[in-house]
């Protein structure tokens, strides 16, 4: 793992992330900026990034073709969530597929992956953290988001950087299906598991496959598989 580069305030650290990453960065890169003002979450959604929270892109290479692009976000949540279980009394740390880190019902942070390509090669994937620690919280999210501090009143970005840094470093990227021990600790952390949903398809978490996709089983007892999209639970 190379040594964090800590940046002031930017647009984003995964734009600062892919600039380095074209000029030849190693494997292992990584950003933490103080403040973001065009921060990305999912689905093109403006993440809110002031001062306080982790905003941190990653850099890895060696994917092969494909690699493990596909089952990357969840690999990564889970990754972070082992860090963050150390910090008592957060444990557990839930995970709500594809991207989501939860706390006692609330959302503290989220994972966006970003692959680079030329042609059908991957070039490398950019992993971009928003964790929530001591930043304030929008007030028409605060229902719905947390931060680490209100739970964890100890806990700072400069503690958590290295830690996180140093497991998202060392996540597969290669394997393109997760292993049967990353998927029974990911059913342990299952925010989803037997939780009504109400889309993209209507029934209940049914749990993940291998492949990343998520299962939801409808009122008729049908299995649907859904490969990526927004999950709306009720």
């Amino acid at each position: 793992m190379t040594r964090g580069i800590w940046l002031d305030v930017v647009d984003s650290t995964l734009d600062q992330l892919h600039a380095r990453a074209a000029d030849g960065a190693d494997d292992g890169t990584w950003l933490v900026a103080r403040e973001q003002w065009a921060g990305r979450g999912s689905r093109g959604r403006t993440w809110y990034s002031p001062p306080g929270g982790l905003w941190m892109s990653v850099l890895r290479r060696g994917a092969g073709s494909r690699g493990g692009v596909e089952v990357l976000s969840l690999r990564a949540g889970l990754a972070i969530a082992r860090v963050l279980d150390g910090l008592p009394p957060i444990v557990p740390v839930m995970l709500k597929w594809p991207n989501d880190l939860i706390v006692r019902d609330r959302k503290v942070g989220g994972v966006l992956i970003e692959a680079t390509w030329q042609g059908d090669r991957l070039r490398w994937v950019a992993i971009g953290l928003g964790l929530n620690v001591a930043n304030p919280i929008p007030s028409e999210l605060s229902g719905r988001a947390t931060t680490l501090a209100d739970h964890c009143s100890e806990t700072t970005v400069q503690a958590l950087a290295d830690p996180i840094a140093a497991a998202l470093c060392a996540v597969d990227v290669q394997t393109p299906a997760l292993t049967p021990a990353e998927l029974a600790e990911y059913a342990r952390r299952d925010w989803l598991f037997g939780r009504a949903i109400d889309t993209p398809i209507a029934g209940t978490g049914a749990g993940v496959q291998s492949d990343g996709r998520l299962q939801i089983r409808d009122a008729g007892g049908v299995v649907h598989r859904v490969l990526a999209g927004d999950v709306a639970a009720g």
